[in-house]
């Protein structure tokens, strides 16, 4: 009788681990395939190099970094951050610079409110046709000023802006603009990502353009990013209970002195966004795995894809179609209310860029921050919170909240060698 039962019981410990054995088997081979496809699907950056490639070669585009990327090959793509196969994202390496590389594999044109509000890249063999052949330089000028006019609206200083633009083009610095070199600077002029770096360029939010060919660019080297807590593979992220996931977030963040110098920063950003020199942008994508910062803890963007001209984002949103203001959201947080008399998206955000920033701060800043501060801090962020829209008499109480919180933080640090 004991002998039958352990048979049996060997029997069923065996078929269990057989079981679990091919269960481990077949996971991890799916895990390995889902990777490898997701991978070959969204990684395509042999396909973008040579796509850059052949039209440099052909003359029609040139920049700063088109030798060293398909002559010399001392530029080249690293490992692939790509989210979305129409963005290209690699780690780069131009000799002893490292930084991001970012290629755009776009295609057909047209206006998507869930993606980039902006026209899309017209498919070849027209990509990269403006300005036209026999373009001068002047007429490339007010093409440059029109084209900055939609963006950012009618700012008393577009010139300077301009004049900028055509300082950036001619890569070579020979005192010449070519036709190549223009049209690569006007393809690049159509994403957000590099008009934000125009426009904030005396500043150290986001990382410095480092070279380009046609629209293929890239940026200095964020290394820590997330702002805060840690990431990881999304396949690994399906496994991980939210409740974990939010200690993890707070186990890989700085000590609460350099979090504070972060937090400066971001609210820095803010402030030059709102009414700065040209014009206001809005932050349509708050989340943290959008900023990072350095080793001297310079808090910057990482992906400013979603930080568009208020200008652009307003008269795109007015002709989305909507039923119900879920309809009117853009990114992950700007979103507007729906007219129903007119089945048609407001024009105005419900939320300013300072109270999404406050949202995304909270948990960040409180935790860990001295007790003589802690209870003001809350109080601030909570009001920061609580602003709702853009019209003219929040300005005051914006300005007053962002101003508040700033020198809250820094009467705290400004003293320590972290400041």
């Amino acid at each position: 009788m004991f002998q039958k039962f352990s048979t049996a019981r060997f029997s069923y410990l065996h078929m269990k681990y057989l079981f679990f054995s091919w269960l481990a088997v077949f996971v991890g081979s799916w895990i390995v395939y889902v990777e490898y496809s997701t991978y070959t699907e969204l990684c395509r950056g042999h396909d973008c190099k040579n796509s850059i490639c052949d039209k440099y070669r052909k003359g029609v585009i040139d920049g700063t970094a088109c030798s060293s990327l398909c002559e010399k090959e001392t530029l080249y793509l690293g490992k692939c951050f790509t989210a979305k196969p129409n963005s290209q994202v690699y780690s780069g390496n131009w000799g002893d610079l490292q930084g991001v590389i970012k290629c755009q594999m776009e295609e057909a044109p047209h206006y998507d409110l869930g993606g980039e509000m902006e026209p899309r890249k017209e498919a070849a063999p027209v990509a990269f046709n403006k300005p036209t052949k026999g373009t001068s330089v002047e007429k490339f000028r007010e093409m440059i000023i029109s084209h900055l006019k939609a963006k950012v609206g009618d700012q008393a200083n577009l010139a300077d802006l301009g004049t900028q633009v055509l300082s950036f083009t001619d890569s070579n610095k020979d005192g010449h603009i070519s036709l190549p070199e223009a049209r690569s600077t006007w393809a690049l002029l159509q994403l957000n990502e590099f008009l934000l770096a125009l426009v904030l360029q005396e500043r150290d939010h986001t990382p410095k353009l480092l070279g380009f060919c046609g629209d293929l660019y890239m940026m200095e080297k964020v290394p820590y990013s997330p702002l805060y807590g840690i990431s990881l593979p999304w396949i690994i992220e399906l496994w991980i209970p939210a409740g974990l996931r939010r200690s993890m977030e707070q186990w890989f963040t700085p000590s609460w002195p350099h979090k504070a110098k972060i937090a400066i920063g971001l609210l820095e950003l803010v402030e030059d966004i709102f009414h700065g020199t040209y014009g206001s942008f809005l932050m349509c994508d708050v989340r943290t795995t959008t900023f990072g910062y350095n080793e001297r803890h310079d808090f910057k963007v990482v992906d400013a894809r979603y930080i568009i001209p208020e200008a652009t984002f307003q008269e795109r949103i007015r002709q989305q179609r909507c039923d119900v203001d879920e309809d009117c959201l853009y990114g992950t947080d700007c979103l507007t209310s729906c007219d129903l008399t007119k089945h048609r998206c407001t024009p105005e955000v419900t939320r300013p860029n300072l109270a999404k920033v406050c949202d995304t701060l909270k948990n960040y800043i409180l935790r860990g921050a001295p007790s003589d501060l802690s209870d003001e801090l809350e109080k601030q962020l909570y009001a920061c919170m609580a602003l709702k829209g853009l019209a003219e008499q929040m300005e005051i109480e914006h300005s007053l909240i962002l101003n508040n919180l700033k020198t809250l933080l820094w009467k705290k640090i400004s003293h320590t060698k972290d400041s």
